[in-house]
């Protein structure tokens, strides 16, 4: 399977190192375009590959992982949906790393909003929970499993992306539907930010 990413950053750059380790093909973009993701692609090694936003998309799995302020922008410079997962890595925060402040989204996830702007997608929220030091390191930490969360309104792209996260090394916890769910990972949420492990037995 190929995995896109929508934005070419720290988050995307940690996902795309776990997937390529679990054996997944990976193609990154960004605004830029495929020219300026040359080093990065040469760092992340056999697996990467420097795409056009076009190329992102059509891959059966997408990352959007782009601050939340250029999210409306980004989405609506896309091509139709088809049906494709879009994993939605967003928080609502304004700014940049250092300098966010929260932004108000009322009583809705992210991730609906995300699906408003997406038509045609089937969003899954997920990853929210997790920093980038954390998404780097390793999934098993003195013998217990770093969580993630999924939510999501379509079970089956839940299922598909709770294959992923485990394929990635991590126990996953289904937390419903992308409304609830996503309020409770998402910054600002209870579960924003915190490093959870879980002990247990687990397939090799």
């Amino acid at each position: 399977m190929q995995i896109g990413t929508i934005g070419a950053g720290d988050l995307a750059q940690a996902v795309a190192k776990r997937a390529i380790k679990a054996g997944y093909e990976v193609k990154l973009s960004n605004s830029r375009g495929p020219e300026s993701l040359r080093e990065i692609v040469r760092k992340l090694g056999p697996g990467a590959t420097a795409a056009t936003r076009e190329e992102a998309v059509a891959c059966e799995m997408v990352l959007l992982a782009v601050p939340w302020d250029s999210v409306p922008e980004t989405l609506a410079s896309l091509p139709k949906w088809k049906n494709q997962i879009l994993i939605d890595g967003t928080n609502p925060l304004h700014g940049k790393a250092g300098d966010f402040t929260p932004a108000d989204v009322g009583n809705l996830s992210t991730s609906q909003l995300v699906a408003a702007l997406a038509p045609g997608a089937r969003v899954v929220k997920t990853l929210n929970n997790m920093t980038v030091p954390n998404l780097e390191g390793d999934p098993v930490v003195n013998g217990a499993r770093r969580v993630a969360f999924v939510s999501a309104d379509d079970n089956g792209a839940k299922k598909q992306v709770q294959t992923l996260l485990e394929a990635f090394g991590y126990a996953v916890i289904d937390l419903g539907n992308l409304r609830d769910g996503g309020l409770i990972q998402q910054a600002g949420g209870p579960l924003a930010g915190r490093d959870i492990l879980e002990r247990g037995e687990y397939p090799k």
